[in-house]
């Protein structure tokens, strides 16, 4: 497998990035910096006893939720990648993500449901899900990580299509702006056969609902 291409996903380190005065405070003093900040300025007091160990967590959970920037896709693919002369569709369902919107940095969340028709390659099964959080610890919007996640499938395994349906619900629409706590959005990136074969994506869409309907 080429690994070129996989490579160039990933970000650049994050004291890049980093827009402090003093460029020699480490990424987790930044942030605690920078919420110290943001709490002052809201009216409150970062120092009294319920706040006085939040910029430290606030720093701590950024740097989980926004560890993909740091996966490097060929290592987690780790050559998990085998020889089977199989070529129906295979499909992952119901994977669980939650990521941060780019535009409000607020969480939205939901699930992915992944599939492909493999050319003698098949992934293994435990790496869809790695790849799906791989793309949701990043801030994102939910159409380009839709598509990251099938061109990714798509470089690694060179199928003969790949279809991703991501259904989530955003923050930034329940709890700011419109409000509106009951909306989800359903994205889609489909890729060879599944975007030239009405009746291919018809039956992954259908797979999904049927598998629903059972559990």
């Amino acid at each position: 497998m080429e690994s070129n291409s996989l490579s160039t996903q990933v970000a650049r380190p994050l004291d890049q990035f980093l827009f402090s005065k003093d460029i020699t405070l480490p990424p987790q003093a930044v942030i605690e910096n920078s919420v110290r900040d943001i709490l002052y300025s809201i009216g409150e007091d970062p120092d009294r006893q319920g706040l006085l160990k939040t910029p430290d967590r606030v720093a701590r959970m950024y740097n989980e939720i926004t560890s993909g920037y740091n996966t490097d896709p060929v290592k987690l693919i780790n050559d998990a990648i085998f020889d089977v002369e199989y070529s129906e569709m295979v499909l992952v369902k119901d994977i669980e993500f939650y990521s941060l919107c780019e535009h409000h940095m607020l969480p939205f969340f939901g699930s992915a449901h992944v599939a492909y028709i493999p050319q003698n390659k098949v992934i293994g099964l435990s790496k869809i899900p790695r790849i799906v959080e791989m793309y949701a610890r990043r801030l994102q919007v939910q159409e380009r990580m839709t598509a990251e996640i099938a061109q990714l499938l798509q470089d690694a395994l060179n199928p003969r299509g790949v279809a991703v349906m991501l259904q989530g619900q955003h923050m930034c629409s329940m709890m700011r702006g419109v409000k509106k706590s009951q909306a989800s959005m359903t994205t889609t990136t489909f890729l060879g056969e599944f975007k030239t074969d009405r009746d291919l994506r018809n039956d992954f869409v259908a797979q999904i609902a049927i598998q629903r309907n059972q559990g």
